[in-house]
């Protein structure tokens, strides 16, 4: 084959090449829509499953048509103490419009036995789940306590807030956003 028959030939093939990338290419943004877990904003919530010190089990796929915002915290963390009793107030405010609020203890790095006086303490009523072995951290990408994660209704993550403490206005707005 001679060199401008062979230059031929592969500029026909990268053309064919590039109008079926150009074909075959979903236009919309459907083939996903945000529907792979991933710890980011518009996209789908990673699973947790985790006990509760008294051994109830939460299941977050089992939470869709419910806001959820997930925290995770830690006992020794000063920024986790100081956003907790506006968490737990404006848990108790919005409960009964579908708010479901999952306290994440990263007990992997907290001592197990200052969780039960930490939520005397602070007269928490929302569910605290135990992150013994560090899985929902590794598969929310932790990298700083506190961090929260507010959930919509159909499972997608809405807004991310790394670190805190959270004001009550900020978390009274995250909260009405993902009440929608």
């Amino acid at each position: 084959m001679q060199p401008i028959q062979r230059r031929v030939l592969y500029g026909i093939l990268l053309l064919a090449g590039l109008v079926w990338i150009f074909l075959s290419a979903d236009k919309t943004g459907a083939s996903t829509a945000g529907r792979i877990p991933a710890p980011q904003k518009g996209f789908l919530a990673p699973e947790i499953s985790l006990y509760t010190p008294k051994g109830e089990k939460y299941i977050l796929s089992k939470l869709k048509g419910k806001a959820v915002l997930v925290n995770l915290w830690a006992t020794w963390c000063p920024p986790c103490r100081a956003e907790m009793p506006t968490i737990e107030k404006l848990y108790e405010e919005y409960k009964d419009k579908g708010l479901v609020v999952l306290g994440v203890d990263t007990t992997s790095q907290d001592n197990p036995l200052d969780i039960a006086p930490f939520l005397t303490q602070y007269s928490i009523t929302f569910p605290i789940l135990l992150d013994e072995v560090g899985s929902v951290a590794q598969k929310y990408d932790l990298r700083s306590l506190p961090s929260s994660f507010f959930i919509s209704r159909d499972g997608t993550i809405n807004d991310i807030v790394i670190g805190g403490p959270m004001s009550e206005a900020l978390l009274r707005t995250r909260i009405e956003e993902i009440l929608k």
